[in-house]
């Protein structure tokens, strides 16, 4: 069930068939960690991000070759009936690709560039003219994406000293703050006198610390109404990625700011890329600001609970659940909206249980393995034995399919089955 926060009222962009800003949703994007010469890989892990969620997906384009596959990705991923559409990612020699490889300019969907990353002086005036170009003929969005690492050195050294001359300098790290501002809002600016159509801009300032990120976008969207992309420049690897993001964008968009997010985690060597994907929509869900899978309430288990047979059924149980989604969504009508509880012990199991779409209880520790499960907080049967998990899994199959509207030739059909009490 989506949250009623207040939004800030941005400028609706549209990304291909995405909408971003206005009343649309916050969109969920990610980025592929391919070599972008490689066509098939890049195009394999793209339909892997968008299977596993990611409404938009950015691709490098960092060279003539990469540029050349871009039309290759594109064409691979329609062959997969993959319609999610293709973010480029410009550094340095954006102006260059874009004007060199139209296929690929027309095959994106949006084109990100970097102020900082452009060229300097009068050089990178005429580069960054030479995108705005592109993105006009070719009618693109583009994201302005202002960076801390790669901020544009010219004008945080003029800002600097025009700090150091105030009879109270700021600190160097409010400056820093207004300087990417400063960038994005310039660039905005220089882009629309270009002839980009305000409609056709997003913004975004990265940082990597939560308070920093917090202060600039509170800043930001109190003087544009672009919409904006929100994410940590590096948020880390494992907990401490998914912890920083968190605390940073929950900040914020429990505020109404943002409209698109991404995650930036390191992923393990060989780790899934997706993981970034599953953190930023359950940022999202957890929220309340919109739903992707049925929600899986488990308890973190305690002296009460067998923890292998708890831990095991509740990592079975939403393991299946994000499995079954995609399946499901194309098939019924706000099944993304179901609870499911999953406890360890009689303290809490029951109560909880019932206060869920669907739950089940297991006895704790030193009892037989009997597990009451209720729906909509009826008790409907004792499940015992080795193959609990399969047959709540085939308890949630059936729930499914009795309470949510099923979707046939463009209408939902609403089931309703009778379900037998023990």
């Amino acid at each position: 069930m989506e949250h009623s926060v207040s939004r800030r009222q941005a400028q609706r962009v549209m990304v291909g068939s995405i909408a971003i800003g206005g009343d649309a949703p916050i969109v969920v994007q990610s980025m592929t960690n391919t070599d972008t010469v490689n066509a098939v890989g890049t195009a394999q892990q793209v339909f892997e991000l968008a299977q596993a969620g990611s409404e938009l997906v950015r691709i490098t384009v960092n060279t003539p070759e990469a540029a050349a596959q871009v039309p290759r990705i594109r064409e691979l991923l329609d062959q997969k009936n993959c319609a999610v559409p293709l973010v480029g990612d410009f550094h340095y020699n954006g102006h260059r690709l874009l004007t060199e490889f139209p296929e690929c300019a027309q095959a994106l969907a949006k084109y990100r560039i970097n102020p900082g990353n452009v060229g300097r002086h009068r050089k990178g005036e005429d580069q960054f003219a030479m995108m705005i170009d592109a993105a006009c003929r070719y009618h693109k969005p583009v994201r302005i994406g202002v960076n801390w690492g790669s901020l544009d050195a010219d004008l945080l050294a003029r800002m600097m000293d025009e700090n150091a001359q105030l009879p109270q300098p700021h600190e160097a790290a409010v400056v820093m703050r207004e300087a990417l501002i400063a960038s994005a809002l310039g660039s905005a600016r220089r882009a629309e006198e270009l002839g980009l159509p305000h409609d056709h801009i997003v913004l975004s300032c990265k940082v990597s610390g939560v308070q920093d990120l917090i202060a600039v976008y509170r800043e930001l969207a109190r003087r544009c109404d672009y919409p904006l992309h929100l994410g940590l420049t590096e948020a880390g690897m494992g907990s401490k990625g998914i912890v920083a993001s968190t605390a940073a964008l929950a900040v914020l968009l429990q505020e109404g700011i943002g409209d698109t997010i991404r995650i930036s985690l390191t992923p393990q060597p060989g780790g899934d890329r997706t993981q970034e994907v599953i953190v930023a929509q359950e940022i999202l869900q957890t929220t309340g600001l919109r739903s992707f899978t049925p929600m899986v309430v488990a308890c973190p288990g305690c002296g009460r609970t067998t923890s292998t047979v708890f831990q095991e059924l509740a990592q079975s149980i939403q393991s299946y659940l994000r499995t079954q989604m995609p399946i499901w969504r194309k098939q019924y009508s706000g099944v993304e909206e179901m609870n499911v509880a999953v406890m360890g012990c009689i303290v809490n199991g029951p109560g909880e249980s019932k206060m869920a779409n669907i739950g089940i209880s297991l006895p704790g520790t030193g009892e037989n393995p009997a597990a009451p499960v209720y729906v909509d907080g009826q008790k409907i049967v004792t499940l015992r034995g080795e193959h609990i998990a399969e047959e709540f899994k085939k308890i949630v199959d059936d729930y499914v399919m009795r309470n949510y509207a099923l979707k046939t030739a463009g209408k939902k059909i609403r089931r309703e089955i009778p379900i037998q009490l023990v």
